[in-house]
């Protein structure tokens, strides 16, 4: 268990030298040298997030909820799911002269965006002191390296399942491979050093996303990473002043990409085609479009390999053609089919129900890991953008909760303590009702193939 948490935490502290499959053209730390030449790459090891961890020395975070009620009656912050996987989720504050504290501009983005988007509504800004025992290491989490776990989840979980409802995930998984198998192994060829055409490559991409959702993740992270390093405006070299990364730009391409973003975060609707992501980045900087087609094609490919393939894989020998069934894709590609399981099981219309028995398996050994490794606030390691967490079953730091207001120079002031301490449970699911059931309802018409060996 250790060694997979472990693999889904990415060191900042060091270059990365996670185990891959054979036949990829870079490795991780030769991409990383490389992410760190763009004009914010400094930020990726050397950010003000980071040099607060490494200090030992409390930390401020911000926190929204949306029932502050319920937090004063119970005395709990509950823990959410997501990238942190059971973590209370925030974003650094900075200490100001008189008391007062800087949010740092994700931030402020999520305290500007509450008058505007369903998701932040009617909620109240907390500020929360986290006083940790010493420093802690800089290991991120890495919510696209969390196959292997989901795998395991599912497979300790199924038995509350019925027959029909597994059925469906494994026969939806199997489906979606075959179907997309063609532009999968394109992935794996251009991972391997082979270019494929940017404008013919972005458009498949585009077109295989609403039958494989989980590359609309790989697709949004990858365009959000080129955005945040190579950004050269004004307000991001003013973040960079102050050792953060822009976290502005990949919101405002998430908003403007898909509709209803602002209600339900959906990165599997994320699939802008060649024209349309051009324009996207257009509107948010246009001296990075002539570039973010290659960028994509180069660094989505090798993710989806490096995070979809056991280091026991040659990509060179391997074809998703030869893989399209239940027992070769776990044999072959058990982090890939470990998200697409996860995912496919959140459509199921009992979801809401089953929700604690596949999330809350997953958040205890994320809780062990933390605390084993003496991580009390950990953050999303994708890149280290500013979104932290406090890990709610950490044993030995302490915790101070106060409301907060902001005044006109965008500042938050604590007003009043709240008896609340964040405890290890997570919050009720609440995505079933938002979800635009349209893309699934056009799946599940589909004509349906033989299901063969399922995992086991």
């Amino acid at each position: 268990m250790h060694a997979e948490w472990d693999y889904a935490h990415t060191d900042y502290g060091a270059l990365p030298a996670r185990p891959a499959p054979a036949g990829l053209a870079d490795t991780d730390a030769e991409w990383y040298q490389r992410l760190e030449q763009a004009p914010s790459g400094r930020l990726l090891r050397d950010n003000a997030m980071l040099r607060s961890l490494s200090a030992g020395t409390p930390i401020h975070l911000l926190h929204l909820t949306r029932d502050l009620a319920a937090v004063r009656a119970s005395g709990h912050l509950l823990a959410s799911t997501g990238c942190l996987v059971g973590a209370v989720y925030g974003s650094p504050l900075t200490p100001a002269p008189g008391g007062a504290l800087r949010p740092h501009n994700l931030g402020s983005y999520l305290l500007e965006s509450r008058g505007r988007l369903v998701s932040r509504s009617n909620s109240t800004p907390l500020v929360i002191e986290v006083t940790p025992t010493g420093p802690a290491p800089l290991k991120g989490l890495d919510y696209l390296r969390l196959g292997g776990i989901h795998l395991r989840a599912y497979q300790q979980c199924r038995h509350v399942l019925t027959a029909a409802e597994d059925t469906r995930v494994l026969r939806s998984v199997v489906d979606r491979v075959r179907v997309t198998a063609p532009f999968l192994d394109t992935l794996l060829r251009n991972a391997g050093g082979n270019t494929t055409p940017d404008v013919p490559f972005i458009d498949a991409l585009a077109a295989a996303i609403p039958v494989f959702p989980y590359l609309g993740y790989l697709y949004f992270e990858t365009v959000a990473e080129y955005l945040m390093l190579n950004s050269t405006s004004r307000a991001t070299r003013e973040y960079i002043d102050r050792g953060e990364l822009n976290n502005r730009l990949y919101k405002d391409l998430a908003l403007s990409a898909v509709d209803g973003m602002g209600t339900l975060f959906d990165l599997g609707r994320f699939h802008p085609d060649h024209a349309r992501l051009l324009d996207l980045v257009a509107r948010i900087e246009p001296g990075l479009v002539a570039s973010v087609p290659g960028y994509v094609r180069r660094r989505l490919s090798y993710l989806f390999a490096a995070t979809s393939l056991p280091p026991c894989q040659d990509i060179r020998d391997f074809t998703f053609h030869e893989a399209a069934d239940l027992g070769t894709l776990a044999e072959t590609a058990p982090h890939l089919l470990g998200q697409l399981i996860f995912r496919e099981i959140r459509l199921l219309d009992r979801y809401p129900q089953l929700y604690h028995c596949f999330e809350q398996a997953k958040a205890l050994e994320a809780w062990a890991y933390w605390n084993k490794e003496g991580i009390s606030t950990p953050f999303n390691g994708v890149s280290p953008k500013g979104e932290i967490g406090i890990n709610p079953a950490y044993p030995n730091a302490r915790f101070t909760v106060w409301t907060a207001e902001s005044c006109a120079r965008g500042l938050l002031h604590p007003v009043e303590q709240v008896a609340a301490v964040p405890v290890p449970r997570l919050v009720p699911w609440l995505v079933a009702p938002l979800r635009d059931r349209t893309e699934e309802e056009r799946w599940i018409s589909r004509s349906l193939v033989p299901l063969q060996a399922a995992p086991a």
